[in-house]
């Protein structure tokens, strides 16, 4: 789909419809309507459509980022699913390529690695789309969506404007972006467009890819981004549970970033404290190790828990509902907050 291209209506609608499919913690809730936009004439259909104006409505995209705790009684509004890249322009050096909305994200690293662009090694394996990369600033190992992002191609939902929004303009930060504060269920996103390099130079410093890469016996020098990708979707698949098996949202809370002075009083008082420096006396302390130095990896609250191999995904051990993983969630902060006095944050959106 080209920026500016004239399309025919093709929204998709239902009724009093279950969100088990479109969220991947495995919550069975329903929502009033389900909207499914496939095009920018679609998703303009949307922003006019005067139901926004008297009824509440969530954009969703693939729920790997949702929890829910009741049946919503709106319009929840998603972008049909399915893979679609195209090249928007390219150089000796790099590429950029645009990224429908309902993409699957992995999808696309996948396929860049495969056509020879570089830069999404790292992010190999992250749940969701295309669309939630933009909002969330996904990130693993070292890397974030940021670093790759040109704009995003949205509908304004106040006006029905076409825009076209550059990546400097969102303000992003660690898992945080304007998207989720002033810019909250003001845009419906179409595309997401990535820069991409044509020269391989692998990030490898960040967590355990090294002792990985030297367990499965790969040089560093000679490393291929086949390689790097197969490392990084082995090691999250080693430590994550698959929603299709056990329900969940992957990191369910943030690693709080704390000055100076903070880090300074947790070291005294915790001398096998783990953290990340991440420059100008900011510090990221993994949230998943105070979870597990709490004692919760592993256990349960009623039918959700926290995971036996990541202390910092919270899962559905079967027929828990969202009031259930709230609970753990509540339970979970109140240790963190008595232990290390920090508060954890849910990267999860909790409706």
């Amino acid at each position: 789909m080209e920026i500016g291209e004239i399309q025919q209506l093709s929204m998709q609608t239902f009724t009093d419809i279950s969100l088990l499919s479109r969220n991947t913690f495995g919550i069975d809730q329903k929502c009033a309507e389900l909207w499914v936009y496939q095009n920018v004439a679609d998703a303009t259909q949307v922003a006019l459509d005067d139901k926004l104006r008297s009824m509440p409505y969530l954009l969703v995209g693939g729920g790997s980022n949702l929890l829910l705790t009741r049946d919503f009684p709106g319009i929840v509004i998603t972008p049909e699913k399915r893979f679609d890249v195209k090249v928007e322009r390219e150089s000796a050096d790099d590429v950029v390529i645009r990224c429908w909305a309902g993409t699957t994200f992995d999808d696309v690293v996948a396929y860049a690695v495969e056509q020879g662009w570089y830069g999404m090694e790292n992010l190999s394996l992250i749940p969701g789309e295309c669309g939630a990369s933009a909002v969330q600033n996904i990130g693993a190992y070292g890397a974030e969506a940021k670093d790759i992002l040109v704009d995003v191609e949205a509908v304004e939902l106040a006006t029905g404007k076409h825009v076209v929004i550059k990546a400097e303009d969102c303000n992003y930060s660690y898992r945080q972006s304007r998207f989720k504060h002033e810019w909250k269920d003001k845009y419906v996103i179409l595309t997401v467009s990535y820069r991409l390099s044509k020269t391989f130079t692998p990030d490898l410093d960040y967590g355990n890819i090294r002792a990985e890469l030297e367990r499965c016996g790969i040089d560093a020098a000679t490393l291929t981004a086949h390689q790097l990708r197969q490392v990084i979707v082995d090691i999250r698949r080693a430590k994550l549970p698959d929603p299709e098996v056990m329900g969940n949202a992957g990191s369910f809370f943030m690693h709080p970033v704390v000055d100076e002075a903070t880090f300074e009083r947790l070291k005294a008082e915790h001398s096998d404290l783990r953290y990340f420096e991440m420059g100008e006396g900011r510090y990221k302390i993994p949230a998943g190790w105070m979870i597990d130095q709490c004692g919760w990896k592993g256990k349960s609250l009623g039918r959700a828990g926290v995971h036996d191999k990541q202390a910092l995904v919270l899962v559905n051990r079967g027929g828990a509902k969202g009031e259930d993983v709230v609970a753990l969630m509540h339970a979970v902060q109140a240790s963190v907050r008595e232990r290390f006095g920090l508060e954890l944050h849910p990267e999860v959106n909790v409706i």
